[in-house]
């Protein structure tokens, strides 16, 4: 069975289609700009790549164009639309309806919408990108992936803010966490390699990162909160501050509610204390260089994401694994070894040659460490692939 995974941002369509038989990825592609004059296509077709200009006013004809594109003879992809077997699309924000994957109908859509308040950048987008795909795919199933429904078996003292409680029975305002989909996979790649029943630490580190306790196979605390703002500092986020800056700000620089969340998820984080880029290969060039305020930005990051672990290490009562994933968390060698260096105390040793590798399963920790250390590169696609052929074939 073929599968196409639609992940639908605020103007943009990540597409990726898998072959389940040998979960080979076929294509995968980024249509950028959506609803602008300028869209563009960005296909990469085993390994070779092209970028194609194609005006999409909205996601009905960015998938559409996706789909023509995919049945091109030249590609060898498939012959006709028939050839796919499922669709599975990639939504931010569950809520409390959602603990797993669920095959998409009018009340799922519903139950979807209800969360746009939650993520209003995102969700609508999700919700367009179902009904696009139903127009152009009537007869296909479609399944809803959730980033936040890993986190469901959080228990509640890990989910509940310590405000009026009357905010979570009106508002639903709780911990929910994103990157689901990626600490599932690590989850599950670590029980292949260590076995079941192990306590683990999931570090999801890239232009977005959260970190996950994971015990078990569940997720039971991660840092990102009601909003993917909170928890660790990230390139444009701030994460976790006192809440009482927002106000002082507001009131000192005179800024509005849509001022102040722009500052906070689009100019704090790396960027913010920086001044030099978002992009971390950037700021690590400056770190090299002696740059005093990208020396901070790491330091700081390094510093924050250790007492995150440290935080883990009480909710799971102690460590078997630690992982890093995602852009940062694969390709960052010096990132891993900073943050490892505070955990030297915690049993926690670094073997500094096996650490020298970017995008490569390993594990980098000495023999003598009592906590085995990997990378692990995630492959959220997949995983979104497996949970729809899941769905499909038991349905």
């Amino acid at each position: 069975m073929k599968i196409l995974v639609l992940n639908c941002g605020s103007s943009s369509l990540k597409f990726q289609l898998i072959n389940m038989e040998t979960e080979e990825r076929m294509a995968k592609g980024n249509f950028e700009r959506i609803g602008g004059m300028k869209t563009t296509l960005h296909l990469n077709i085993n390994g070779k790549k092209e970028e194609m200009l194609h005006i999409a006013r909205d996601y009905d004809e960015a998938i559409e164009f996706v789909l023509e594109v995919l049945q091109k003879p030249e590609y060898d992809l498939i012959k006709s639309l028939d050839e796919i077997g499922a669709v599975g699309h990639r939504i931010v924000h569950g809520g409390e309806m959602f603990s797993k994957a669920v095959l998409i109908d009018d009340i799922v859509i519903s139950e979807i919408e209800k969360c746009i308040d939650l993520a209003p950048l995102h969700n609508p987008a999700g919700v367009a990108g179902i009904k696009a795909a139903k127009k152009v795919l009537p007869d296909v199933p479609m399944v809803a992936v959730f980033d936040t429904a890993f986190h469901q078996t959080m228990p509640a003292k890990a989910y509940i803010y310590q405000i009026p409680y009357r905010y979570y029975t009106s508002y639903k305002i709780r911990k929910y966490g994103f990157h689901g989909t990626s600490h599932k996979y690590v989850s599950q790649r670590i029980t292949e390699l260590e076995g079941p029943d192990k306590k683990l630490i999931n570090c999801h580190l890239g232009q977005g990162a959260s970190i996950c306790a994971i015990d078990s196979g569940k997720s039971i605390d991660t840092s990102m909160g009601l909003t993917p703002l909170a928890g660790i500092p990230m390139a444009t986020r701030c994460g976790d501050i006192d809440p009482a800056i927002i106000p002082y700000i507001m009131k000192r620089d005179n800024l509005g509610p849509e001022d102040i969340e722009e500052i906070l998820n689009k100019q704090s984080g790396a960027w913010g204390v920086s001044g030099v880029s978002s992009d971390y290969k950037d700021i690590e060039d400056g770190y090299n260089m002696g740059d005093q305020r990208s020396i901070l930005t790491l330091e700081s990051q390094a510093y924050k994401i250790a007492q995150y672990i440290g935080q883990y290490m009480i909710s799971l009562g102690g460590l078997d694994v630690l992982t890093f994933a995602g852009g940062v968390g694969e390709n960052g060698i010096e990132t891993r070894e900073r943050i490892c260096k505070y955990l030297e105390p915690f049993g926690v040793k670094l073997d500094l040659n096996l650490n020298n590798v970017r995008g490569k399963e390993r594990c980098i920790s000495t023999e003598d460490s009592k906590v085995k250390v990997y990378v692990i590169p995630t492959n959220e696609e997949i995983m979104i692939a497996e949970e729809t052929y899941n769905l499909v074939v038991k349905k």
